[in-house]
């Protein structure tokens, strides 16, 4: 099932509210019914949360992490933050104003394959614990970098300092990371200020359901059967 995750969400939000509308209607506990879902969205970020309800398909996760997305980024120029989103506090990074060509070049550099080391702030494990519980905890993180493909950054708007662009990614990419790469590149720092997934391999967010609208009868119909 398609669900639009809204920004203040947690991935795991939409899991449980799913869960229990079916545990309810059908009246069962909220443990015994499988719930999951393919590719994590921050908090902070909203769009196309692809869900797997049932033992046969939540079994399929594996398999359909991999599909490629898209987003919709927001990015602003000239301060940092050490989540490299609006979770933890701006501070000011450079004065330097890159010229749209510039901007258009620095993401030229990214398309491709590239390696990329995931943010301190992720749901990746370290020894067994997310790496964003230690990062929040002022811990020291620290991840390998891996490979990733950029098939395309687009850019839709500049009025310094923000930045609005399109991006196409295989599975793994991390969009944060992207931009921290990006405003390192351009020397003037950078961090993400919004981020919507549009689709999710051929799954796309204007199928999705509001999560204001669900209930069982829209879970119902909105099920995909693949």
């Amino acid at each position: 099932m398609l669900v639009d995750k809204p920004v203040g969400w947690t991935s795991f939000d939409v899991v449980n509210l799913v869960r229990k509308t079916i545990a309810y209607a059908e009246n069962l506990k909220p443990a015994k019914v499988k719930v999951g879902h393919i590719g994590t969205l921050d908090p902070l970020a909203s769009g196309l949360l692809v869900l797997l309800i049932g033992k046969k398909y939540t079994k399929m996760a594996i398999e359909l992490t991999k599909l490629d997305k898209k987003y919709i980024v927001q990015m602003k120029l000239g301060e940092i933050t050490d989540s490299i989103d609006l979770e933890s506090e701006p501070r000011f990074y450079s004065s330097i104003k890159p010229s749209k060509a510039q901007v258009i070049r620095s993401f030229q550099s990214f398309e491709g394959n590239i390696m990329q080391i995931p943010p301190a702030f992720s749901a990746l494990k370290i020894n067994g614990q997310r790496a964003y519980d230690l990062a929040r905890k002022g811990k020291q993180v620290e991840l390998k970098a891996r490979p990733v493909t950029i098939y395309s950054i687009k850019l839709t708007n500049y009025e310094y300092p923000d930045v609005s662009f399109k991006a196409s990614v295989s599975s793994g990419t991390y969009i944060r990371s992207l931009v921290l790469d990006i405003g390192s590149l351009l020397k003037s720092g950078a961090y993400m200020s919004g981020l919507q997934r549009t689709s999710v391999g051929d799954f796309k967010l204007k199928d999705s359901l509001k999560i204001d609208s669900v209930s069982f009868e829209k879970i119902n119909s909105h099920l995909l059967f693949i």
